[in-house]
C-alpha cells in the first residue's frame, strides 16, 4: 500500500514545572548555570501545522496579545528546519493557547518544540528525538527538554539533560495569579543577592524520586528564585500557603514564577483545595491535572 502523505498535523505542547530549581553560578556571557528537576504536566496547548504551497511561514493564535512575528518561537522553529532542509513549501501554524503565559511553565518553549516535531513529521525529514533536541537548543535552553519531556535533571544553562525515573504519581494543582513576571528581571535581582540565597537539595530530590517517596520529596522541594520573586509579588506566598492549608503535601513556585503548583495525595483533597483557592479570588487561571511520564 502507498504511504499516505500528511498535509497537516496537530500536536499537544505540554507544560512543565520545576520540582527543584537551583542556580549554581553566573557565566561570563551573562547566562546562569543551573541544576533543576524538570517535570512535564498534562496541561497543554494545541499546535496545528499545515502544509501550504507558498514558500512562507504564518501563524494565528487564540490570544490577541501574543505576537506572531519572526521572534515567536513557533515561527523560528519552522524556519530553522525549512532553511536547513531547503524546504520550498510553506507552513501555517495555528496555536490554541491554554498554558499560562509568562508563568514559569515553558509555554513558549513547548510550542516551539511542538512545531519542530510537526515539521519533521510533515516533511518526512527523518530526524530523531535527539536530533530535534540538538536543534532545539538554538531556539532556547528549555526547548530540548520540551522535546524530550518526562522527568529529568537539567544542568548547564538547562540544555544538558539526564532522564530520571518517572515521577511519583499524584494530583497536581496549578495556579497562576493575574500578574506576569519578567524572567530577566528575576535573574538580575538574583545576581544582586546571589551569595545569600538558600540552595535546594537537588540530589535529595533525585533520591526521593527513585524511592517513590512523595512526603520526603515535598520536604526537599526548593526554588532559589522564590527568594527574589516572592518579595516582588507576595501573592505567590499567599497562594502557596492556601494550598498547604488545604491539604497539599508540598507547594512551590515554578520557574521564575508567578505560577504555583501543589502536590496532593488524592484527587478528593486536591478538588477541595481547588474550590477553596477559587473562592479567595487570588488566581486568574487554575487547573487540576496530573503528571506526564514518559515510559523508561
Amino acid at each position: 500500500m502507498q504511504k499516505k502523505i500528511m498535509d497537516n498535523i496537530e500536536v499537544k505542547a505540554l507544560a512543565k514545572i520545576n520540582i527543584g530549581l537551583d542556580v549554581t553560578g553566573i557565566r561570563d556571557d551573562g547566562y546562569h548555570e543551573v541544576r533543576m528537576i524538570m517535570q512535564t504536566v498534562n496541561l497543554f496547548d494545541k499546535v496545528s501545522v499545515k502544509k501550504v504551497p507558498e514558500d512562507r511561514v504564518s501563524m494565528t493564535t487564540n490570544l490577541k496579545f501574543l505576537t506572531v512575528g519572526d521572534d515567536n518561537l513557533c515561527i523560528r522553529a519552522a524556519k530553522l528546519l525549512k532553511d536547513e532542509f531547503d524546504i520550498k513549501e510553506g507552513v501555517e501554524i495555528s496555536l490554541e493557547k491554554h498554558i499560562p503565559v509568562a508563568a514559569g511553565m515553558a509555554g513558549g518553549s513547548t510550542d516551539g518544540a511542538a512545531v519542530l516535531f510537526a515539521v519533521n513529521r510533515l516533511f518526512n525529514l527523518g530526524l530523531s528525538k535527539k536530533d530535534l533536541m540538538t536543534r532545539g537548543v538554538r531556539l532556547g535552553a528549555d526547548v530540548p527538554y520540551c522535546v524530550m519531556r518526562g522527568t529529568a535533571l537539567a544542568e548547564g544553562i538547562g540544555e544538558v539533560l539526564t532522564p530520571l525515573p518517572p515521577m511519583i504519581k499524584c494530583p497536581v494543582l496549578i495556579a497562576k495569579p493575574g500578574i506576569s513576571v519578567s524572567t530577566r528581571q528575576v535573574y538580575e535581582s538574583l545576581d544582586a543577592c546571589f551569595d545569600s540565597v538558600v540552595h535546594p537539595d537537588i540530589d535529595g530530590l533525585i533520591t526521593d524520586i527513585k524511592n517513590n517517596d512523595l512526603h520526603s520529596l515535598c520536604s526537599h522541594m526548593g526554588n532559589v528564585l522564590e527568594d527574589v520573586t516572592i518579595p516582588m509579588h507576595p501573592i505567590i506566598a499567599d497562594i502557596k500557603q492556601n494550598m498547604l492549608n488545604n491539604g497539599a503535601v508540598g507547594a512551590m513556585m515554578s520557574g521564575s514564577g508567578p505560577t504555583v503548583f501543589g502536590f496532593f495525595e488524592d484527587n478528593k483533597t486536591a478538588r477541595v483545595a481547588k474550590e477553596a483557592l477559587t473562592k479567595t479570588g487570588m488566581v486568574k487561571q487554575l487547573y487540576l491535572t496530573t503528571l506526564f511520564n514518559n515510559k523508561m
